[in-house]
């Protein structure tokens, strides 16, 4: 690899002027007809000219110096991409072997470098059953390294041929990568060992979705099925989002039984009092006694079925099926009804204020300024987690099933 990447650069710098992609070029094409040089000659004039444009007009623009050399660093690399792409074209198997070039592109798939697994493969099918030392290749890496633009590249293969799900060293196939568990910076990117859980199953349920039924019953050299090593090699993180999801619906019945308290004792103790001859309320007749006798309600609801999903939380068996849909659908409902729950108690306490000291609006505005506070935290240290909860549950795939035939 390292003289294939010698080679390339050398190309790289006698053409340095090919600092933007330019017009599209069928290079199949151009290796039939032999006229590579008269091409270059062309795109480079082109894109001299081109470049040459942007750099005036980008010089004349204050402020955007940094955008110019991020795009320049970023034809560059292309340019020298193609360079490598196109030495590999142009070398045998044995140069391919001593240049580490299958090396090069399982180092990229786990560093999650789509784009030059996606050109170098590509153009070059043979690659697609590069293996590492352990006889992995290019599918099985992407599953155990959790990288989802490449793994969806398998979408774009035109026929699922079966040396995509060979086995390795160990007789693991495809879905046995599915249940290992590796260092990974894809799923350290999720908050929390629920929604990492999730993740896990996703990734599990989507390769055992297009793999042959006979592998999953398959065993390895450990006599483990892929879903038995699933289950050994995530029983920790299991116990973790177990241990995420009661401490957070302990936490959140609190708080819905402190709300639940507080509204029901309010919509017997309302404001203004009962007529002591009708015993109906006083202010009966006001828009905003509605208002509040409609947000204590909404409230009271809204608290007590919060409550209801944090206690099936609670009492939940844990099974990990239960953490693809069944608990996080739980927690965004006790979320959300907790959340709403906390707004109308603001509402009903503003008009409530509002109706016992009207005309005293000096006095009354910073109070309903200030009851805005608790529900704003609220909100602000709630809903990120929970949207993106929502997202992972009932969001688009993270595969990109549609993915078009790549192979040039």
């Amino acid at each position: 690899m390292r003289d294939l990447l010698i080679n390339a650069t050398i190309k790289f710098l006698l053409h340095s002027s090919f600092l933007l992609k330019g017009i599209r070029i069928d290079w199949e094409d151009m290796f039939r007809s032999k006229k590579i040089e008269e091409v270059e000659r062309r795109q480079g004039s082109v894109q001299a000219e081109m470049c040459q444009l942007v750099s005036s007009l980008l010089n004349l623009v204050f402020g955007i110096k940094d955008l110019y050399e991020m795009a320049l660093a970023n034809c560059q690399r292309r340019q020298l991409m193609w360079y490598m792409w196109y030495e590999i074209k142009m070398s045998n198997d044995e140069t391919r072997k001593t240049g580490c070039v299958d090396t090069a592109v399982l180092r990229a798939i786990k560093e999650g470098n789509f784009e030059f697994v996606y050109e170098i493969v590509g153009t070059n099918p043979d690659l697609l059953w590069c293996k590492d030392d352990k006889g992995r290749t290019i599918f099985p890496s992407a599953v155990l390294y959790r990288q989802t633009k490449i793994f969806s590249l398998i979408y774009g293969l035109h026929v699922k041929l079966p040396k995509v799900y060979s086995q390795d060293c160990f007789n693991n196939n495809i879905l046995h990568m599915a249940g290992m568990l590796e260092p990974s910076t894809q799923l350290n990117r999720i908050p929390g060992a629920a929604l990492q859980m999730q993740r896990e199953l996703q990734w599990f349920k989507e390769v055992e979705s297009i793999v042959n039924p006979q592998l999953k019953e398959a065993l390895n050299n450990d006599r483990l099925t892929p879903r038995e090593l699933f289950t050994r090699n995530h029983k920790d993180m299991r116990k973790a989002g177990e241990q995420q999801m009661k401490d957070t619906a302990s936490s959140c019945t609190v708080v819905g039984a402190l709300i639940v308290t507080i509204m029901f004792a309010a919509a017997f103790t309302i404001p203004g009092g009962n007529d002591q001859a009708t015993g109906l309320p006083m202010f009966r007749n006001e828009k905003l006694f509605k208002l509040f006798i409609i947000s204590d309600s909404l409230s009271l609801f809204s608290s007590a079925t919060s409550i209801l999903m944090f206690l099936a939380i609670l009492t939940s068996s844990y099974e990990e099926e239960d953490f693809l849909k069944v608990l996080p659908t739980k927690m965004i409902i006790g979320l959300f009804t907790l959340i709403f729950s906390i707004a109308f108690m603001m509402v009903a306490f503003c008009a409530a204020l509002l109706l016992m000291l009207r005309g005293q609006t000096w006095f009354v505005n910073p109070i309903i300024f200030l009851a805005s506070v608790p529900v704003t935290l609220f909100v602000l240290m709630q809903l990120p987690p929970l949207i993106g909860m929502v997202r992972s549950t009932y969001g688009s795939s993270i595969f990109d099933r549609k993915m078009k035939r790549w192979f040039y």
